[in-house]
C-alpha cells in the first residue's frame, strides 16, 4: 500500500517536471518567433562616423529620399543647380565698347542722310564700299551722289531694333531698321528699310565695307 502511493506520487511529480519542460519549451519557441517578427521594426545602432544625415521620408511601405540643395527640396534624380547654369553670361569690357561704338555710327549715318552730309559718308564708307537696295547695286561714289544730290528730301531718320554681332576684333555685322521720312517726287513717304551693315575695323576707326537695304512694302509694321 505504501509502495503504491509512493509510486503514485512519483509519477505525479514526474507529470509536473514533464509539464514544466513542455511550457518552457513552448514559451522559448514563442520568444523566439516574435523576436524574428519584431526584428525588421527595431532600431539598428549606426556608428556615429558613418550615419547618414540625409532626411527621409515613409510612405505606404516605401521609403523615398528627399534632398536639400540651395535651401530648396529636390526630388530624387533632378538636376542639381550648377553656379553655370544660375550665373547669366556677363559681356566683355571690350564687346560692350564695340557694341556702343558700332551703334553711335548707325545714328550718325541716319543723321548725315537727313543734313545731306557728304563729309560723313566719306568717313563712314571704306574704299572699295559695296551697297545693295533690292535689286540694285551701287558703289561708295555712287551711293554717296544719290544722297547729297537726289530728289527726295528726307526730314526724319531714325534705327530701331538695332542688333551687334561680332565676329573678332575687327570685322562685326550691324542689323536693324532704318526709318526715313520725308518728301520726293511723289509726294510724302514713310519708309521703312531692313538693313545688315558689315563693318571692318581699318586701325583705329571703324568703317562700313558692305551695306544692303530692303525696303518693306507699304504699311509693313
Amino acid at each position: 500500500m505504501q509502495r503504491s502511493t509512493s509510486r503514485r506520487r512519483s509519477q505525479s511529480w514526474s507529470s509536473r517536471r514533464s509539464y514544466r519542460t513542455s511550457f518552457r519549451a513552448i514559451h522559448a519557441l514563442a520568444l523566439a518567433v516574435f523576436l524574428t517578427l519584431a526584428a525588421p521594426a527595431l532600431p539598428v545602432p549606426v556608428r556615429a562616423d558613418r550615419a547618414d544625415t540625409t532626411p527621409t521620408v515613409t510612405r505606404a511601405g516605401t521609403t523615398t529620399t528627399t534632398r536639400v540643395a540651395h535651401g530648396k527640396r529636390v526630388r530624387p534624380g533632378s538636376a542639381q543647380p550648377t553656379p553655370a547654369q544660375s550665373s547669366p553670361a556677363q559681356s566683355t569690357p571690350a564687346q560692350s565698347s564695340t557694341e556702343r561704338a558700332l551703334r553711335r555710327l548707325e545714328d550718325q549715318w541716319a543723321s548725315a542722310v537727313v543734313r545731306r552730309d557728304k563729309a560723313a559718308f566719306e568717313r563712314l564708307l571704306a574704299m572699295g564700299f559695296v551697297y545693295t537696295e533690292n535689286d540694285r547695286v551701287m558703289t561708295r561714289g555712287e551711293l554717296i551722289n544719290e544722297i547729297v544730290s537726289g530728289s527726295d528730301t528726307v526730314t526724319t531718320a531714325r534705327n530701331e531694333e538695332m542688333q551687334v554681332h561680332s565676329f573678332g576684333p575687327t570685322t562685326a555685322v550691324v542689323t536693324g531698321w532704318l526709318i526715313l521720312q520725308g518728301r520726293g517726287a511723289g509726294g510724302a513717304f514713310d519708309r521703312r528699310f531692313r538693313y545688315t551693315d558689315t563693318w571692318v575695323r581699318q586701325g583705329a576707326t571703324w568703317r562700313v565695307a558692305a551695306a544692303q537695304d530692303y525696303l518693306a512694302p507699304s504699311g509693313t509694321r
